[in-house]
Formats: structure tokens, C-alpha cells, sequence
């Protein structure tokens, strides 16, 4: 159901500064922030950033709809955002990926570049920090739920971490590993667990596992056949403005690319799910279901990591950017 509840705002700080912090847990910040990290900083923190956020946000998502916990009731909580009121609350899913993704930074990068450890810890942090906060204020998550969702992502992180390498070294040279990235998310997603109504939690995690399973493809076939995906693109502190130029060049080229890729396979692999299930592609209803909601996500979302991580470095490289 959507938010029907009216209400003033009383402080813009805090308004924006909360609804900004909860987009850097959606799929803008991850269509953006990912994608940036391997064009200009390097490949290895990439990879290891998209390993901890798929399996950290596979397992939370699956632990919502496993633990059904309810959301905030509304009233007395007013409930900002309207999309994600479907879904079960516990745990936040927002919290796991921030705490995931800026720790996971942290510490892929702690012993790669020159800075202040105090530094980095404080930043990711307060990144995970704002990005919870963020969930109480919009009235989509309790204090129990962001809690939950933290923990959970730290004791994930700290059983991944001993394996970073070993997971980073299967996915570049094991034979296996496009088969393995393609069909073990499908079956993940096919499996998943089956809800009395409709949420977009599974659509959502065939989304998140569809990107990891093509940038995993990307990262292989760049080892195999390219320059060696050990290299990086290092970016360090005190650079001239001719490299921020490049930085920024990169980054737009590339994104315009993702998007471009989003919107051609999205209209593709519809139309044809369309013409298989005999259904119009504006039909909500019919792209919820099963036999076509996931392959529809996990082929748009695959392709779109797999573009990230191949077609966009080409393309760099070939407009001299690199």
C-alpha cells in the first residue's frame, strides 16, 4: 500500500540529509558508486566489494521474507517512502549494504593507498551511519531492524574477509567460473523463498545477483583475454586537473553506456518475455510473476555488469581515456 499520510516538514536539514543518505542504499548509488570504484580507483577493491554486497544482500533479503517481521505501523510513524512499504522490515537490508560496502572499501584500500587508518574508519562510519539513520528517519525500519541489519553485515564481513583472496583468485582463473557466476544466482533466485502476496524483495535480489553474475563473467574474461584485471587505475591524492578530467570522463562515458545497456535490454528481453507469455509489456501484473520477472531482471542486470566490467574499458581505452 502506498503513503497516504500527510505531513510538514519542520527541519530541510534534516529532510534532505536523510533522503539523500537512504538513495546511498538503493540502486542509483550502487549503478553509480561500483561501477566508479573499478573504472578509476582500482579492480581488486572492485571485485571484492561486489563479492561482499551480493552475498550480503542475498542473505538479507532472504532473511526478511524468511522472518516476516513487519515494518513500522503507520500511524503513529510516518513512512516517507512508498516503494519498499511492501516489503518485511527485519532486517534492513539499507543498513547491511552501507555497513558492506563502506567497510569493505575500508579495508580493501587501507593497504593500497597512503591515508590516515582513523580516517577511513571514521568515513565508512559515518557513511554506514547516515545511511541507518536515514531508515528511522523515513519511518521504513525500527531501531531493532537497523541494528539486526549492521550486525549482520559485520559478521558477514569478517567471515568473508580471511577468503577475499581465494574467492578474488577462483573468480579470475577457475574454467569454471562463468558457468558457476551464471547458474548458481539463477538457481538462487528461482528458489526463492515464496511469499503470500506480492514484495519486490525477490525482484530486487535477482537484480543484485544478476549484475555480480555479469561483472564476475566481465572480471574472467578480462583476465583470460585482456590486460591482466590485477592491473589498476590507481587514483591518488594531489592529482593534477588533467587527471580529474579523465576521472570525470570516464565515469560519464561509462554511465551513459550502463544506463544505454539498462534501457536496451530492459526493452528487449520484455518484448520478448511478452511475446513468449502473450502479455503487453506495460502489464504490472504479468512482469511479477515468476517465469518472468526473473529472467527479465537477471538478463538486463547481468548484462549491465558485464558492460561495466568489458564493453565500458574498451570503450575507454579506444576514446584514449584509459
Amino acid at each position: 500500500q502506498g503513503c497516504t499520510q500527510k505531513y510538514i516538514v519542520k527541519n530541510y536539514f534534516y529532510y534532505y540529509l536523510f533522503k539523500f543518505s537512504a538513495a546511498l542504499g538503493e540502486e542509483i548509488f550502487y549503478i553509480t558508486f561500483l561501477p566508479f570504484t573499478y573504472w578509476n580507483i582500482d579492480h581488486s577493491v572492485s571485485r571484492r566489494m561486489i563479492i561482499v554486497w551480493s552475498i550480503v544482500m542475498y542473505i538479507g533479503q532472504v532473511s526478511k521474507d524468511i522472518l516476516k517481521w513487519p515494518r513500522p505501523l503507520s500511524p503513529p510513524v510516518v513512512k516517507l517512502e512508498m516503494r519498499t512499504n511492501a516489503e518485511y522490515g527485519m532486517p534492513s537490508t539499507h543498513a547491511m549494504a552501507a555497513t558492506a560496502i563502506s567497510f569493505s572499501f575500508f579495508i580493501a584500500t587501507m593497504n593500497l593507498y597512503k591515508y590516515p587508518f582513523e580516517l577511513g574508519l571514521a568515513a565508512a562510519f559515518v557513511f554506514s551511519t547516515l545511511v541507518c539513520l536515514s531508515r528511522l528517519y523515513t519511518g521504513m525500519h525500527t531501531v531493532l531492524d537497523v541494528i539486526g541489519g549492521a550486525l549482520i553485515s559485520a559478521v558477514l564481513l569478517v567471515l568473508l574477509y580471511p577468503a577475499w583472496d581465494t574467492i578474488d583468485h577462483l573468480l579470475l582463473t577457475s574454467p569454471f567460473c562463468p558457468l558457476f557466476s551464471i547458474v548458481v544466482p539463477l538457481v538462487l533466485c528461482y528458489n526463492y523463498p515464496k511469499l503470500d502476496y506480492y514484495s519486490p524483495t525477490r525482484g530486487d535480489t535477482t537484480t543484485i545477483l544478476g549484475a555480480a553474475a555479469g561483472a564476475s563473467v566481465g572480471f574472467w574474461l578480462n583476465n583470460q583475454y585482456a590486460a591482466s584485471a590485477y592491473t589498476s587505475r590507481s587514483v591518488q591524492p594531489g592529482f593534477p586537473l588533467i587527471t580529474m578530467v579523465f576521472v570525470l570522463a570516464r565515469f560519464f562515458v561509462g554511465i551513459l553506456v550502463v544506463l544505454l545497456t539498462r534501457w536496451l535490454m530492459k526493452s528487449v528481453v520484455l518484448g520478448v518475455l511478452g511475446y513468449r507469455y502473450k502479455f503487453p509489456i506495460r502489464d504490472l501484473e504479468a512482469r511479477r510473476r515468476l517465469e518472468v520477472e526473473v529472467p527479465y531482471k537477471f538478463v538486463t542486470y547481468s548484462s549491465v555488469g558485464f558492460t561495466a566490467t568489458v564493453i565500458v574499458p574498451l570503450l575507454h581505452e579506444l576514446l584514449g581515456l584509459m
